[in-house]
């Protein structure tokens, strides 16, 4: 019924995050890619309800190509091993995908200049929850005026998603006080997460 305007089909979302890598690879938008070892595209399952979202890689990151592999990257798997996840079900990604220098924070040139990758990845891989690491990926992604220390631990519902604010495992291994915060929230995402794999809300 109706007629065809001819159009060809939709692309299939995971050869689209196929050619969305590529692309990434050759990147050039910014500085940062002329300093690092190699692009940090981000790993784990393109179907995934759950996503994470970091700041950028570092020192190891950006020797291995993959997000979280260094001591942050070590504690957030002792947290998703904990709560009975695997790391391979789950999809990881950062903010930047080039290692800033001396592992400072992103500049918000270099944020603009990579954020359509990360937005183009959230829209083809089509998570229900996301969580933001740290205060980078909560100002880029939820509220530029955020504080990471009032916003975690809410849920904040933008366009069809649900995010969940908490501290960077980084923040951990200078702050032990923090790992008890984080892992009441990454609790509520399981809670979360739960409902939706069983038809809730």
């Amino acid at each position: 019924m109706g007629e065809s305007t001819g159009a060809a089909p939709p692309a299939d979302p995971l050869e689209q995050l196929a050619e969305l890598k590529e692309s990434c690879l050759g990147c050039s938008r910014c500085g940062l890619r002329r300093g690092c070892t190699q692009v940090v595209f981000g790993e784990g399952n393109p179907r995934s309800l759950l996503m994470l979202v970091g700041e950028g890689p570092g020192a190891e990151e950006d020797r291995l190509g993959r997000p979280f592999v260094g001591a942050a990257g070590q504690l957030l798997n002792r947290i998703i091993e904990s709560l009975g996840w695997r790391r391979e079900d789950l999809y990881i990604a950062n903010i930047v995908k080039c290692r800033p220098p001396g592992n400072r924070l992103p500049l918000p040139d270099e944020v603009e200049a990579c954020l359509p990758y990360l937005k183009k990845q959230i829209e083809l891989i089509n998570p229900a929850l996301i969580v933001c690491l740290g205060s980078l990926a909560t100002k880029t992604l939820v509220d530029p005026r955020a504080m990471i220390t009032r916003v975690r631990g809410r849920w904040y519902h933008i366009e069809g998603r649900d995010y969940m604010p908490t501290f960077h495992p980084a923040a951990l291994l200078r702050d032990s006080s923090k790992k008890r915060p984080v892992w009441e929230d990454f609790k509520e995402v399981k809670k979360r997460l739960e409902s939706i794999s069983h038809g809730g809300s």
